[in-house]
């Protein structure tokens, strides 16, 4: 994409996930400043400076960063990747708590030097963090919100991809709810082209059943946790769709995206943020009113927005 003039993108946190987006964004030239932030200063000029030996391959975006909260200044998206990150065989409500309490010390310093950014919450369980960072800073919706299940739905179209025997482009489908356990396919929407993901097939590609649709939507579902245990973290993919996230905020795309906002009486769900597709532009994330459920959806969906309702009131 070309990058937009003098815009920039800080990202908080300097550990996989945040490093990742910062080296995603550079190479994609989401915008034309990166800033990298970090209160381990040893551990982030390291990040920037690895990151900007590589500046004469990134086109036109340029690195700059450290453990000054001034960084941050002037930032026209601020990216938070901070916090304790996800060991293997803990979910991503177990990490609420310790992440709460990260999120609340530095938002009034971030909003301090960056005002009007729009704020993107990455760290998990980033639903949980999104309703209280929202009533931390009394910002609207639309300027806070969650990369919520971005990456849920690249890999559910990835999937469906590979068994339909199409480019993953073709593919038009949402995971919505939680970006976590509760999290779910709106099968009923889901097409390939503007075949009903159901009826489609090909040759070699019969019609999917309801159970490999079933398999595949548990295997979206637990893919962050194989990756885990693998190899310790979740980073690249993360950064990619964080990447592009950005991008359609700054680019002001318009692009429908489903992220996380906290909803206002939204299908009877009010004060919960759950991924549901959204407008994502310069002004931030706009929910899609007109996004129907089946019967058996709605009830999945509530079923998320209890789970985080029961997390958020939880929290100290």
């Amino acid at each position: 994409m070309a990058v937009i003039e003098n815009s920039k993108v800080t990202i908080v946190g300097a550990g996989s996930v945040g490093a990742s987006t910062a080296y995603a964004a550079l190479i994609r030239g989401s915008a034309r400043h990166v800033a990298l932030y970090d209160i381990a200063t040893a551990k982030v000029d390291a990040e920037v400076l690895d990151l900007a030996h590589g500046t004469q391959f990134t086109g036109r975006s340029d690195i700059t960063g450290g453990s000054d909260i001034a960084v941050a200044e002037g930032s026209h998206v601020v990216v938070i990747t901070a916090g304790a990150k996800q060991d293997p065989g803990q979910t991503r409500i177990d990490l609420a708590g310790v992440n709460a309490g990260i999120l609340q010390r530095m938002l009034p310093d971030l909003l301090e030097v960056a005002p009007n950014a729009i704020y993107v919450i990455v760290t998990n369980p980033c639903d949980v963090l999104t309703v209280r960072a929202q009533q931390e800073t009394g910002l609207p919706p639309e300027r806070i919100f969650a990369s919520g299940t971005v990456l849920d739905t690249s890999r559910l179209r990835w999937k469906l991809a590979q068994r339909a025997g199409v480019s993953t482009s073709s593919v038009h489908a949402y995971i919505v709810g939680e970006h976590g356990d509760t999290e779910f396919p709106l099968w009923s929407r889901a097409t390939i082209g503007t075949v009903p993901i159901r009826e489609w097939q090909a040759e070699g590609h019969p019609p999917m059943t309801q159970t490999e649709l079933d398999d595949i939507a548990v295997d979206v579902r637990d893919a962050a946790y194989k990756v885990i245990q693998g190899k310790g973290a979740t980073n690249y993919a993360i950064g990619l769709s964080s990447a592009r996230i950005i991008e359609a905020i700054l680019g002001d795309e318009h692009a429908v995206m489903p992220v996380s906002t906290v909803l206002r009486d939204f299908h009877g769900v009010d004060g919960v943020a759950l991924s549901v597709p959204s407008i994502v532009s310069a002004s931030g994330a706009t929910l899609v009113r007109e996004t129907g459920f089946s019967d058996h959806e709605l009830e999945l969906f509530q079923r998320s927005a209890a789970a985080i309702h029961d997390v958020a009131r939880s929290l100290p």
